[in-house]
């Protein structure tokens, strides 16, 4: 990253998926980097197949812009779906989620309404981010996380255009990861599978020191038939653990796979995905 490279950078919540020539786009959310503010950016590579290895590096993506409202180095978690033959991005500008758009699915510019690519944020929520859509019924759903009074929590919020949202609804949070930090409850991502919804919600990144691992990272997995419901306060929804941080679920060509950070935060690995359900879970 030239002069915003430092020592302690590291890639932390990102996104990944194919573009309009059918190439492999990761952008990340980088910390700990040179740039101002909260020092965070987005960076870029690509793959010509999902199962290819080193992926090519394609440089700083795009950056926090001040004059729009977003916070000084407050680019988080890039999430994209592809939408009517376009690509849009939601992200998180530290306090607000906010939407990109690309026809390509490589190159993206802010939507702006009213001079804004905001699409909703609450200051009652405190740093709004890590956003996650879908579809559900006839409604478009978008999960996020926020930390009201370092309460980390998982929130979602219902549209039917994608950008006029409703409001939130705390979807997970509590429970045997425990409560009263903000890392408690992050990077959701949910998946709809025969006829039920998992939720990975991650709790730890993990610790690494010196080039040995401290701990493990952990995402907890929920099952549950309502999508606005993965338990507040109870582990009744809990089916499961991994040890992986900010993991996304693909499907492509017929088969899962799991994308997730190193355990030393230096990098995404990826691999394929099974399920096995148990129990009817």
């Amino acid at each position: 990253m030239g002069e915003l490279s430092s020592k302690e950078q590291q890639p932390v919540d990102f996104g990944i998926w194919q573009s309009g020539d059918g190439k492999w786009q990761i952008w990340s959310c980088i910390r700990k980097t040179k740039e101002y503010g909260h020092t965070r950016l987005f960076f870029r590579w690509e793959g010509d197949s999902i199962n290819q290895t080193n992926w090519k590096s394609m440089g700083i993506s795009m950056r926090g812009d001040t004059t729009l409202g977003e916070a000084k180095g407050g680019m988080q978690a890039p999430y994209v779906i592809p939408f009517n033959k376009k690509f849009l991005m939601f992200y998180g500008d530290w306090n607000r989620i906010c939407l990109a758009r690309s026809e390509d699915g490589k190159t993206f510019e802010r939507n702006l309404r009213n001079g804004s690519p905001a699409l909703f944020g609450d200051l009652n929520e405190t740093n709004t981010r890590d956003p996650m859509v879908m579809m559900v019924d006839d409604q478009w759903y978008c999960y996020y996380t926020a930390h009201p009074n370092n309460e980390g929590a998982i929130y979602v919020r219902k549209s039917p255009n994608l950008y006029d949202w409703g409001p939130s609804v705390k979807v997970s949070y509590g429970g045997s990861p425990g409560k009263g930090k903000l890392w408690l409850a992050e990077c959701p991502h949910v998946v709809q599978y025969l006829g039920k919804y998992y939720l990975f919600r991650t709790y730890s990144y993990g610790i690494y020191e010196n080039g040995k691992q401290i701990s493990e990272p952990k995402t907890n997995i929920y099952c549950s038939t309502n999508p606005e419901n993965f338990g507040i306060d109870t582990d009744s929804l809990l089916i499961g653990e991994l040890p992986v941080a900010a993991p996304e679920i693909i499907y492509h060509g017929n088969q899962w796979y799991i994308a997730a950070l190193l355990p030393d935060l230096q990098g995404i690995r990826l691999a394929k995905l099974n399920w096995i359900l148990k129990n009817n879970q």
